[in-house]
């Protein structure tokens, strides 16, 4: 998938053969998978890491301010990895598709902000392009809006 870094630029997908396959170490050993990248995009936050990363590894945590809107079809994930304040690895937020996982990258700018970027990938199928679609646009919809949001950017 090919997307844009640009703020406002729509996401663009390139045709299904085209879709990248990348790589990834599985509990850092020497066995790899093969997984497909369904969609990635970065943002800036108006909060600093360690405080877009306490928001990730704990959404519905007691005294912060709701942002994890789900749609029916869709459950609360699980934090499969996470590391201060650089790094979290969530579940799958949708049933039909129990094999996905989320990944996000925390990286401070000089503003006290965070780049905040979310690479959605599976080791399975890869979903058609409307599904590929709906699931990117959801993520954009929690991420960069729901979450925005929260901190009062």
């Amino acid at each position: 998938m090919t997307v844009s870094d640009s703020p406002g630029a729509p996401l663009r997908a390139d045709p299904p053969a085209a879709r990248r396959m990348t790589c990834s170490l599985v509990r850092a050993t020497t066995t790899l998978r093969v997984v497909i990248e369904i969609g990635s995009r970065a943002r800036k936050l108006p909060a600093p890491p360690e405080v877009v990363w306490e928001s990730l590894t704990q959404p519905s945590r007691h005294g912060a301010r709701p942002w994890l809107n789900l749609l029916p079809d869709e459950i609360e994930p699980r934090v499969l990895r996470a590391e201060e304040p650089g790094a979290v690895v969530w579940s799958s937020l949708w049933p039909s598709r129990p094999e996905d996982e989320i990944h996000f990258e925390l990286i401070a700018t000089p503003s006290r902000e965070t780049l905040l970027r979310f690479t959605l990938l599976t080791p399975g199928e890869a979903p058609d392009d409307s599904k590929a679609g709906h699931l990117r646009q959801r993520l954009n919809v929690l991420l960069f809006a729901d979450l925005r949001f929260s901190y009062g950017g």
